[in-house]
C-alpha cells in the first residue's frame, strides 16, 4: 500500500466560494502554501549583514515589514523576523540563508505549514477589521509597511498594512484558527452587503 504524502490542503480551501462573495468593498483571497521561515539573529550583527546582503534587503525595524521584493521580511520581535516567499522556496531559501550565515550565531526554521495568509483589500477593510481588532488602522498611526502582532476576534494574527489607509492588508493566521477567522469575517460583513 502506498501512502501519498505530498498532498497539501489549504486551511481555507472549503471557504473560497464564501470569501469570494463578501461585499464588493472587501475582496478576500487566501494565499496558501507561502514559504515562511523564522529567522533569529542579533540585529546589526555580522550574521544580519550577511543575510541582508544575500537577500538584497534590509531587515526591518520594530513593527515594520519590508514588502517590496519577492522575499518579504516581517519584524516579529527584537531578534526575530518572518521571511515570506513564494511557494516551494523553503529548501533553497533555507540553504541560501545558512550559507550566508556561515559560522555566525543565528537560526533559520521552516514554519511554512504553521500559518496561512489572507489578503484583504477594498474600502471596507478598516471598517470591518475595527469590529474585532483593537489596532487603530488610521494611516497616521499605522502607515503602509506596519507589521503588528495582535488579536482579531480573539484569534492571534500578524497584520501587515500593504496599501494606503489600510485598504490592502495581509492577515497571517495560524492554520488551526483560519476557519474560525473566515467565519468571523463573513459574520462581520453581514451589515455591509451591497456596499
Amino acid at each position: 500500500m502506498t501512502v501519498e504524502t505530498s498532498a497539501r490542503f489549504s486551511p481555507l480551501g472549503a471557504w473560497q466560494d464564501t470569501l469570494a462573495h463578501l461585499p464588493t468593498g472587501l475582496q478576500t483571497r487566501e494565499l496558501p502554501f507561502l514559504t515562511q521561515l523564522t529567522l533569529r539573529l542579533q540585529p546589526g550583527s555580522r550574521a544580519a549583514r550577511a543575510v541582508e546582503a544575500s537577500l538584497g534587503l534590509t531587515l526591518p525595524g520594530p513593527l515594520r515589514a519590508e514588502m517590496s521584493g519577492e522575499i518579504k521580511a516581517l519584524w516579529m520581535g527584537p531578534d526575530e523576523w518572518l521571511l515570506v516567499a513564494p511557494d516551494g522556496r523553503q529548501d533553497a531559501l533555507t540553504a541560501q540563508l545558512r550559507s550566508a550565515i556561515g559560522e555566525e550565531f543565528a537560526t533559520v526554521t521552516d514554519v511554512s505549514a504553521q500559518r496561512t495568509t489572507l489578503a484583504l483589500s477594498g474600502h471596507l477593510v478598516r471598517t470591518v477589521l475595527a469590529h474585532g481588532c483593537a489596532i487603530d488602522l488610521d494611516p497616521r498611526v499605522t502607515p503602509v509597511g506596519s507589521c503588528l502582532t495582535t488579536l482579531l476576534a480573539q484569534a492571534p494574527i500578524t497584520l501587515v498594512v500593504r496599501g494606503e489607509a489600510a485598504r490592502s492588508v495581509w492577515l497571517l493566521v495560524r492554520s488551526s484558527f483560519a476557519p474560525y477567522l473566515a467565519t468571523w469575517l463573513v459574520d462581520a460583513c453581514t451589515e455591509y452587503r451591497g456596499s
